[in-house]
């Protein structure tokens, strides 16, 4: 990840318009920012949720309320809960999230492929991973 020509700023996230994303169960509420090539995301998994796919993005991931469980593809699981991170590269290990009682996090991570900027806006063409 390559963090320049972005001046100092702050983002109030209960303006940013909010995108509902269904899961394989419940849903996922993203509310997404996007500086030049890297994205930042607050996300709110509903009780119940399970991603519709294994992703294989790289991110950067904190939980900041309620818990959230990953599954690598290896079969490893790993539980996060407020105050706990993990990250991991594109193309590292496939995971998968899921929650039983919902969670909040933030997440960042880059730009996902197939999305355009305009004037401060983005056009989502292919959202990327839909769970993380």
């Amino acid at each position: 990840m390559d963090i320049q020509n972005i001046p100092f700023g702050t983002t109030d996230w209960s303006k940013v318009e909010p995108t509902l994303h269904p899961g394989t169960t419940g849903q996922a509420i993203w509310r997404t920012r996007q500086f030049g090539s890297i994205r930042v995301r607050m996300v709110e998994y509903s009780p119940g949720y399970l991603a519709d796919h294994w992703c294989e993005k790289g991110h950067i991931l904190l939980c900041l309320a309620g818990s959230l469980s990953t599954e690598l593809k290896d079969g490893r699981r790993f539980e996060l809960t407020p105050g706990m991170s993990y990250q991991v590269a594109d193309g590292a290990e496939p995971h998968q999230s899921s929650t039983a009682t919902g969670a909040t996090l933030f997440i960042v991570d880059k730009k996902p492929v197939g999305t355009q900027s305009a004037n401060g806006l983005t056009c989502r063409i292919k959202l990327g991973c839909a769970s993380d």
